[in-house]
């Protein structure tokens, strides 16, 4: 499958996200919060630099919840018993998501302290 044209590339990516979209709630959940971050955006009409940071944070994360799943559903299918090994490794792709989602949260808080005047 390597070296296929461009729109084929983009094409295998559109599954892989409209797959992981019907089936991880999580993804979902991410996915539904990044929308209620670019309606704020949208609405305060910021510098330019909290867009970036901000729709960065927002990738940062879907891409992370993207990647776990892959890692969960290869895992799942190579060694479907339970194993620790197997446990940690998707714990740790669960811990990495976490930690981006509270960056992307920390992000947020500042940008509503610095462009939130009530």
């Amino acid at each position: 499958m390597k070296n296929q044209d461009f729109r084929r590339r983009m094409g295998f990516a559109a599954q892989g996200i409209a797959a992981s979209l019907r089936s991880e709630s999580s993804l979902r959940l991410q996915a539904l919060a990044a929308a209620g971050v670019l309606a704020v955006l949208v609405w305060r009409r910021p510098a330019p630099v909290w867009w970036a940071l901000l729709i960065t944070n927002c990738g940062a994360v879907l891409a992370a919840e993207l990647a776990n799943t892959a890692l969960e559903r290869a895992l799942d299918h190579l060694n479907p018993e339970r194993h620790p090994a197997v446990g940690l490794a998707k714990d740790c792709a669960a811990g990495a998501v976490l930690v981006l989602s509270l960056s992307a949260v920390g992000t947020f808080i500042a940008f509503l302290a610095a462009n939130w005047p009530l």
